[in-house]
């Protein structure tokens, strides 16, 4: 059976969080070894601690997501820094910029100062960080290079940005991951991408529990214990691929759509993807550093 990395997900979400014991096992039995864990807000950061504490095989990161800065504390950059003080196994993430539909309404100008604290911080700390960008790869370049390079490496978390942009962020340190919201890229666009991004920065990932694979059959997908949402009940069933919840298991779909569009065997893509995560986050004080 293939090693797999989950290189960015959510175990700690509200939705599915009291069912992670059986998530982590299920995903365990279909090869997937470790999960990046990325907490978004400070409500958040205790369970991704908790969770790590109790799973060897969760890696915990902890930032403040674009989406939440408005709700920050005046405290919040000292309480995110403590976490990182009590959790030397601690990576970066999920920060990031976004002028999409869903950040219509948060300050950019804010944005910025909250990512470019956490990504000075993540420099500073010399952990990866993961970063989430949508509509914004021109100002995350421009703030990447001004404080980069980052040899710890940035994690572009779901990439759906351009091929050209690909050789300026790898010289920064940049790694590209790819989760199920790659299937709503065309595929020439998608494939053109993939094929420039240097082979020892690609990263697979779920993004659970969205990221649902969306071309993939609703029925062959590993489903959530106890997730309804993916039922007919007489509607239409595309409606309803929006709520269905996507478990960490279904990074195998990712890596078949991947490999196929690198024209690459699966287990190839595994291998490469599962050492580079490997790599990134065998940091000072990580976990992996135990596994030799």
């Amino acid at each position: 059976m293939v090693k797999l990395f989950d290189s960015h997900c959510h175990l700690q979400d509200p939705r599915i969080f009291n069912k992670v014991p059986q998530l982590i096992k299920t995903a365990l039995d279909k090869g997937v070894v470790h999960f990046a864990v990325n907490g978004i807000h400070e409500k958040d950061w205790h369970l991704v601690k908790q969770m790590s504490e109790g799973y060897h095989s969760v890696i915990p990161s902890f930032g403040l997501h674009p989406w939440f800065i408005s709700d920050r504390t005046p405290n919040w950059f000292s309480t995110l820094k403590d976490f990182f003080q009590s959790t030397p196994c601690a990576a970066v993430g999920e920060i990031g910029l976004d002028k999409g539909s869903m950040a219509r309404d948060i300050d950019f100008t804010d944005q910025v100062e909250v990512f470019t604290q956490q990504l000075e911080l993540a420099k500073e700390l010399k952990r990866p960080v993961s970063v989430h960008c949508v509509r914004a790869f021109g100002d995350l370049l421009q703030i990447m290079k001004s404080v980069g390079p980052f040899p710890n490496g940035v994690i572009l978390h779901s990439y759906l940005g351009s091929a050209e942009m690909v050789p300026e962020l790898a010289n920064l340190g940049a790694y590209f991951s790819f989760s199920g919201f790659l299937f709503s890229m065309k595929e020439s666009k998608a494939k053109k991408m993939l094929k420039v991004v240097p082979a020892d920065r690609i990263l697979l990932e779920t993004d659970a529990p969205d990221g649902l694979p969306k071309s993939i059959d609703l029925d062959s997908l590993v489903p959530i214990e106890g997730d309804n949402s993916a039922s007919n009940d007489g509607n239409d069933s595309s409606s309803n691929t929006n709520q269905v919840l996507n478990h960490p298991a279904n990074i195998h779909y990712v890596l078949k759509y991947v490999s196929s569009l690198l024209e690459m065997s699966e287990g190839e893509l595994a291998d490469l993807s599962y050492r580079n995560a490997m790599k990134l986050f065998s940091f000072e004080g990580s976990k992996l550093l135990l596994e030799g």
